[in-house]
């Protein structure tokens, strides 16, 4: 049997998994941060904050430049829509982000609900922390 070959970014990300498999109690959650099973208490139109693992990243070709990603904390999934001007605005964070912050307005239509996003915040260095021992962990600085 052949032996899987992983680079160090592939190892501390599986780490990150399973560490938060473990204890859920150390999901990185960013303050104001809705978890994902609330985001049916707010109002449609609302503004809030969602943090969460990237799943997917989804570009249609006939989106028109549109994109979407879904988040996942421990609580669930939430679904994310980046239009254009802000997929331009926050495009680092869009493709390399392996965790997100997204602030937006929220969305129903048809039983689904969707982030509209509006500020969009590459939170990776939370799931770094995650493997790094509890003292040398970094405070949330926005």
């Amino acid at each position: 049997m052949n032996a899987i070959r992983m680079g160090p970014l592939a190892f501390e990300a599986v780490c990150s998994i399973f560490v938060l498999m473990l204890n859920p109690l150390h999901w990185p959650r960013p303050p104001a941060c809705l978890p994902h099973d609330q985001l049916d208490l707010p109002p449609n139109g609302a503004r809030i904050a969602v943090a969460g693992l990237v799943l997917v990243r989804q570009r249609p070709g006939t989106a028109k430049g549109v994109i979407f990603i879904t988040l996942e904390d421990e609580t669930g999934i939430s679904n994310v829509i980046v239009w254009r001007k802000m997929y331009e605005r926050f495009r680092r964070a869009v493709i390399a982000g392996r965790a997100l912050k997204v602030t937006g307005r929220v969305q129903r239509e048809s039983g689904v609900t969707h982030v509209i996003a509006e500020q969009i915040e590459d939170i990776s260095w939370m799931l770094d922390d995650l493997v790094r021992p509890e003292p040398t962990r970094a405070a949330y600085q926005p």
